[in-house]
């Protein structure tokens, strides 16, 4: 039976070769593919044969569909601010950090600035790899005792960014300078130790009206990431880590900061968008940026002005500073007990195309 199985099998294999063999001689059939034979007619129809390219989801990041949304106050401005007038406005796709960046991860970038290495073997981009004084991005964990007038933190001080105890909660004591330190850095060591042909869009924080919209979680209008009014859930839970009263911390579980993968995620699959930190973002401050910003993915930029937008609220905040809506600055070299950041990574392609599956991590 073997034998004849083979007496059918090797005249069809022949045949296949010899019809490859004569194709590639031109001999049999067409040569090339089409764009191909009317490039040599001297027709334009692009480079031939470029690799298909598909944006990778980076690890612990979600991807946001493009939307439009009312930016702006949610509820009564109860500071008289009037700098958070509504405006609709559109985003574009793109991908945000689901977790605030974490005292482990920024540590893997004190370790990489330390040893000087920013690659694993031969790095995959052409780009120069950037250059760090290790002085410069260390946290400052002193600001448990300095952000506060008479108050313990010597405990934190020393134990909270150094002992494993702490390695998932939020880094603090980072200035709006070291967080863009830390994107350039991530932007790197992805795009050096990537097997991909092209590099990937860089890490970067998140304009302001892009972290409003995903703060919102998919929904229109929305006070808080669950939606609100409340700040409770059905069973009385507090919904995120801030001060609910005056003198009073631990009624959500945690006296400071909460490990940055504790309270229910918000529509987009995002934690602790309200709560926990504040977050560093792209965008100066200016009373009046939605007046003079576009309505297309807006973002107010000015290299003369040192304050830079906080957004989100945090541990030591009452529950107005956790609105989506609430504007708040800080200058951009400070740095303190309750403010973190989380990056962002711009989604390049056709517009609309985002895959509603991108949240699953693609293999390189």
């Amino acid at each position: 039976m073997y034998s004849k199985m083979n007496a059918r099998i090797f005249p069809l294999i022949t045949a296949v070769l010899v019809a490859g063999m004569l194709q590639g001689c031109g001999l049999f059939g067409k040569r090339g593919s089409a764009s191909e034979k009317d490039n040599r007619r001297g027709e334009v129809t692009g480079v031939p044969k470029r690799a298909n390219w598909q944006q990778n989801l980076p690890v612990d990041m979600v991807a946001i569909k493009a939307g439009t949304f009312w930016m702006g106050q949610a509820d009564e401005d109860i500071a008289h601010t009037q700098s958070s007038f509504n405006k609709q406005i559109t985003i574009s796709e793109f991908y945000m950090d689901k977790y605030e960046v974490s005292n482990n991860k920024y540590r893997q970038f004190l370790e990489a600035v330390r040893l000087g290495e920013y690659d694993y073997g031969t790095p995959t981009t052409l780009k120069e790899p950037p250059t760090f004084n290790l002085d410069e991005v260390l946290p400052d964990t002193t600001v448990w005792s300095t952000s506060f007038s008479y108050h313990y933190g010597d405990p934190l001080m020393e134990f909270y960014f150094d002992h494993p105890a702490f390695d998932n909660y939020p880094v603090v004591g980072v200035s709006w300078e070291q967080a863009q330190m830390y994107c350039e850095w991530r932007t790197y060591h992805m795009r050096a130790n990537d097997r991909s042909d092209f590099d990937m869009p860089g890490f970067r924080l998140p304009s302001e009206a892009e972290w409003e919209y995903a703060a919102k979680g998919g929904k229109d209008v929305a006070k808080y990431p669950w939606g609100g009014p409340y700040t409770k859930n059905k069973r009385g839970c507090l919904m995120a880590n801030f001060k609910p009263g005056r003198g009073n911390y631990i009624d959500d579980g945690f006296a400071y900061t909460a490990p940055v993968d504790v309270f229910a995620p918000n529509g987009f699959g995002l934690y602790n968008m309200a709560g926990n930190v504040s977050e560093w973002v792209m965008d100066a401050y200016n009373p009046v940026a939605s007046a003079i910003t576009w309505d297309l993915d807006p973002v107010y930029n000015d290299p003369n002005e040192s304050r830079k937008i906080i957004r989100g609220g945090s541990w030591k905040d009452i529950a107005h500073y956790l609105e989506t809506s609430t504007r708040t600055y800080e200058y951009q070299d400070v740095k303190t007990a309750h403010i973190g950041f989380r990056t962002s990574m711009t989604f390049i392609g056709r517009s609309g195309s985002m895959d509603v599956n991108n949240n699953r991590r693609r293999r390189r």
